[in-house]
C-alpha cells in the first residue's frame, strides 16, 4: 500500500481575461513509507503548484491523488486539514517562526491541536525534539536572537514534533550557507530514517537533489524520472569528501545530538573531532 499517490494528475488555472493555464499536467508520483524523492526544477516549472497537490492544500484539476489508497477527494476540507496536520510536516526555504515566541513555544505551537496525553505533555514533547535537533539550551531564546542555521532547526524541529509520515522539503537550505546548509539536510535525512518517514525534497540545488535514492525533473509541468549517475544518491562519506570541513563539522554536529538522545545507531564515526558548540550557525 502505497503512502501517496498521484495518479495522471493536471493542475490548471484560469487567469482574468486569459486563456486557461495549465501548470501541471499527467503528473503521476507514488511515494511509499520510507522513500526518499527528490524533485528538481527550475524557477516557473509547476514547483509550488506540487507541493501543494502533495501537501494535500490544493486538489487537481483532473486525475486522482490518494493517501493511504483512499481518494483525497472523498474526504472533506476539515478532515482533508486534520490529516495534513498530523500526518505531514513542511521544512519551507523561509523559516516562518512566529517573532514573538520562544524556540519552545515555536514548536509547540502545532501540538496546541493533540488531544489526549500528547496535548498535556505538549511542552515536554517540543522540548525533547529541539534537544534533538541540538538546541536544548535555546529553548527560551526568540527567533531573533538565534542564527539562520539554528531558525532552520527550530522550524524542521516544529515540523517534525507531531512524527509525520510525510516531510515535504521546499528548497530547505535556500536561506542557508553552504555550510549550514549541508548540516541541515543531514539533520533531515538522519531524523526521516529514524523515525520512517518519507521524505521529498523539492530544489533547484543537484548537491541537495543527490541525496535521495529516486529522482525526478519538473519542466514545464511535466515530472518525469531522471536516470543519471550524477544523480545517485551520495554517502556521508561522499558528502565529506565534496566538501571536507562543512561535511565533516555538520556530521559531528548530527552525530552528537542523535547520539545524546540514545540513537547512536544513525551516528557515524567521525574522521575529525566534534567541534566544542555542536550549535551550527
Amino acid at each position: 500500500m502505497s503512502l501517496l499517490s498521484l495518479r495522471e494528475v493536471t493542475r490548471t488555472v484560469i487567469p482574468p481575461d486569459q486563456p486557461a493555464l495549465t501548470i501541471l499536467s499527467g503528473v503521476d508520483l507514488t511515494i511509499d513509507a520510507g522513500d526518499h524523492v527528490s524533485i528538481v526544477g527550475r524557477s516557473g516549472s509547476g514547483k509550488s503548484t506540487l507541493l501543494n497537490m502533495l501537501g494535500l492544500l490544493d486538489l487537481p484539476t483532473s486525475g486522482e491523488i490518494t493517501f493511504d489508497d483512499r481518494p483525497v477527494k472523498t474526504y472533506s476540507a476539515a478532515k482533508r486539514d486534520r490529516l495534513r496536520g498530523a500526518a505531514i510536516g513542511f521544512v519551507f526555504q523561509q523559516f516562518n517562526l512566529l517573532p514573538g515566541r520562544t524556540a519552545l513555544e515555536n514548536v509547540t505551537m502545532p501540538l496546541l491541536y493533540s488531544t489526549g496525553r500528547t496535548f498535556w505533555r505538549r511542552r515536554r514533547i517540543a522540548a525533547e525534539m529541539l534537544e534533538l535537533v541540538g538546541l536544548g539550551h535555546r529553548l527560551s531564546s526568540l527567533p531573533d536572537r538565534l542564527s539562520g542555521g539554528e531558525q532552520q532547526r527550530v522550524a524542521i524541529a516544529r515540523s517534525l514534533v507531531r512524527g509525520p509520515r510525510l516531510i515535504l522539503a521546499d528548497e530547505p537550505t535556500g536561506a542557508l550557507d553552504l555550510d549550514t546548509g549541508q548540516s541541515v539536510m543531514d539533520l533531515i535525512d538522519d531524523v526521516a530514517t529514524r523515525t520512517g518517514a518519507a521524505q521529498v525534497t523539492i530544489t533547484h540545488d543537484p548537491m541537495i537533489a543527490r541525496r535521495a535514492r529516486r529522482h525526478f525533473r519538473l519542466e514545464r509541468g511535466v515530472l518525469t524520472p531522471v536516470d543519471d549517475p550524477s544523480l545517485e544518491p551520495l554517502t556521508r562519506r561522499n558528502r565529506r569528501e565534496t566538501a571536507p570541513d562543512a561535511e565533516a563539522n555538520g556530521a559531528a554536529a548530527t552525530d552528537d545530538a542523535l547520539a545524546d538522545l540514545g540513537f547512536a545507531d544513525l551516528s557515524t564515526p567521525a574522521t575529525t573531532s566534534a567541534p566544542s558548540d555542536r550549535t551550527v550557525d
